[in-house]
């Protein structure tokens, strides 16, 4: 191998006496001989580079072990320079070939600056990655002429985008096998992240104290799902919670809460805007739409507008979407303003990616949930999927949900890492009042009044959330304030809670 070609076309002679060029990978070995090179006159070059570039990244293999083999002797603190390199290479019959030792005193002593060394790296890496596309490009012409009845064209568009995604987000086409020190040193690296924090949470904040004590925040890699009846707030709950890791994010210059992709199959752009307005300016969403409003609200709209201008906060509200299809937005999205949490609203409304050919209802709700697990964990961000749950709640007389509640429940539990149910007993409460009954004395039906009344005075603007499963943590029960009049949770604070000593 002639080392010094910086990557041009190699012309190879054919019968006839023409001349064809073919086409080698690219590659720079002037390039990735000068970093060497750097590396071994001065150590400290490699602080540069180590970041970003990988044994594997240079073309020759040589050089790849040679840069590999440098980076672990000043990793040890020990110097790496010809006579050190040299033992380690006695024995590498590949750097015989190319000249042994003498080839490694001819690249430390051929260096002219280590000023460009990062610059030498960068080249080196840019090679890497457009032999990466070479070879991707080469596979998706391949597969595209190979007829399979189980494979269509939208697959393997799926397929080579998720491939292309892979490759601009980690530099690899394909995930490879990690050791377990790295992922150790990760889950070191982000409890310490979150002891630092004020609010001691790993994951993305969902502004509800209790919440984040009980989830720790929103995971990243996490399916949620949060469940309910109609009209329990789920939209509500949801959109607070986003909004509140947007706004942490802002607050905070990005060290907390997350960029929010909020998917709105069920209401429009519209009207999740104006939900989420009446929650800053407490004027109520109704009155909002009615347009019932008075001067003194104006100044409301301009304050909350100036500061939600700011709020990392994207709202997407195709119908009928299908998981695919959020999948490639949301990997947009990620790579041009970043991502840290996924909303979709809701799960029923989706639609299984295309070409997926399902029986039955419960297996293409199946297919969605699998596909939305598979989505955290490749935009390394939490998925929170909101969910209907099925009309046997209603016929039971405790009307808190469980976790066979879920519609199509096996698949959504088994690929959920959490699921939340939301819960107001209000709402059921103001629907039962008591009548008096034909057999029944005042005294008696007075008595019921006032227990129906003492106990709605205690559950007014009160909801549940049922943390039901959990597998990081503990499950439970947490209390919210509930305003429906802005669509608006936050934290409870009950009197009963304090001190019996508190003034």
């Amino acid at each position: 191998m002639e080392r010094g070609s910086s990557g041009s076309a190699i012309v190879t002679p054919l019968r006839g006496g023409d001349e064809t060029p073919v086409r080698v990978p690219p590659h720079n070995y002037e390039a990735e001989q000068a970093l060497l090179g750097a590396i071994l006159a001065n150590n400290l070059v490699l602080d540069r580079v180590s970041e970003f570039l990988l044994p594997e990244h240079f073309a020759d293999a040589v050089h790849g072990r040679i840069y590999e083999a440098a980076t672990k002797l000043i990793q040890r603190g020990q110097i790496a320079n010809v006579l050190t390199l040299k033992n380690m290479f006695d024995q590498d019959t590949a750097l015989t070939e190319v000249g042994g030792a003498q080839y490694l005193a001819r690249l430390a002593n051929a260096v002219v600056t280590i000023i460009n060394a990062e610059d030498y790296g960068r080249t080196i890496h840019d090679m890497y990655l457009r032999r990466q596309l070479v070879d991707l490009g080469e596979e998706v012409v391949n597969d595209a002429f190979t007829f399979d009845l189980d494979i269509g064209a939208m697959d393997q568009i799926e397929k080579a985008e998720q491939q292309l995604y892979q490759l601009a987000e980690t530099g690899q086409t394909e995930k490879t096998l990690q050791p377990l020190m790295n992922a150790i040193a990760t889950a070191i690296t982000n409890a310490e992240a979150a002891y630092k924090r004020d609010s001691h949470i790993t994951g993305v904040t969902v502004g509800l104290t209790d919440i984040d004590k009980k989830l720790g925040g929103l995971h990243p890699s996490d399916l949620i799902i949060l469940a309910g009846r109609p009209s329990m707030g789920k939209t509500a709950l949801a959109t607070n919670m986003a909004f509140n890791a947007a706004y942490a994010h802002m607050k905070s210059e990005g060290k907390e809460g997350g960029q929010v992709a909020f998917f709105s199959l069920e209401m429009s752009s519209e009207q999740l805007a104006t939900r989420i307005l009446a929650e800053r300016t407490e004027i109520s969403s109704d009155r909002i739409r009615r347009g019932d409003l008075r001067e003194d609200d104006f100044p409301k709209f301009v304050a909350a507008a100036q500061d939600l201008h700011r709020i990392p906060f994207f709202i997407d509200d195709t119908p009928a979407l299908t998981v695919s299809g959020l999948r490639t937005r949301a990997r947009r999205l990620k790579r041009q303003h970043g991502l840290g949490m996924i909303v979709i609203d809701y799960l029923q409304l989706m639609r299984p990616t295309a070409g997926s050919r399902s029986e039955n209802r419960v297996q293409e709700i199946s297919d969605i949930t699998r596909g939305l697990k598979a989505i955290a964990k490749e935009l390394d961000v939490p998925v929170l999927a909101l969910s209907q749950l099925s009309r046997a709640v209603e016929q039971r007389e405790d009307k808190r949900p469980q976790l066979a509640d879920l519609r199509e429940s096996g698949s959504i539990e088994q690929d959920a890492d959490v699921v939340m149910f939301v819960f107001r007993e209000q709402y059921y409460h103001e629907r039962s009042e008591p009548k008096q009954r034909d057999d029944e004395s005042n005294e008696k039906f007075n008595e019921r009044v006032d227990r129906y009344q003492e106990k709605g005075a205690r559950i007014h603007n009160v909801a549940e959330v049922n943390i039901a499963k959990q597998r990081h943590g503990p499950i439970g029960t947490v209390e919210l304030f509930f305003d429906g009049m802005v669509t608006r949770f936050s934290d409870l604070v009950r009197d009963d809670h304090l001190p019996h000593d508190h003034p």
